[in-house]
């Protein structure tokens, strides 16, 4: 029997979407804030989807990201990447198809990453139900 890398790595083999699913209720599951999905992967090679939340402050951001990552943990799905854990205003989790940015809300305001990503098409959290 050959072993591929992916079972090797216990590469979990959910698709973006139902990754993407997984992440929501997650976020919903802590009280994220105004959760958006952008799917980039027409205007980028960076990423499929970008999702953006916030929480209302450091320690909901943290419980935010932390909730994400246990999910996904739990599948078998790891982060490539955390940024912003310690300083908590802007936390990037880094899952190569999917990067998800968990912000405070004035941080949020400030770096306007739905303004950036307009190109970008906005999908409703509804379409993953």
């Amino acid at each position: 029997m050959i072993v591929t890398y992916a079972q090797k790595e216990r590469i979990n083999l959910l698709t973006s979407k139902e990754t993407v699913k997984l992440i929501i209720d997650a976020l919903e599951d802590k009280k994220a804030e105004n959760i958006q999905i952008i799917d980039i992967s027409e205007v980028s090679s960076v990423a499929d989807y970008f999702i953006i939340t916030n929480g209302t402050n450091k320690s909901q951001v943290q419980a935010l990201a932390d909730n994400v990552g246990e999910k996904l943990d739990r599948e078998g799905i790891h982060a490539k990447q955390v940024e912003g854990y310690s300083n908590a205003n802007w936390i990037l989790l880094d899952y190569t198809d999917i990067v998800i940015h968990v912000f405070d809300r004035e941080s949020r305001g400030f770096y306007d990453l739905e303004r950036i990503w307009r190109d970008g098409k906005l999908i409703s959290a509804d379409d993953f139900s």
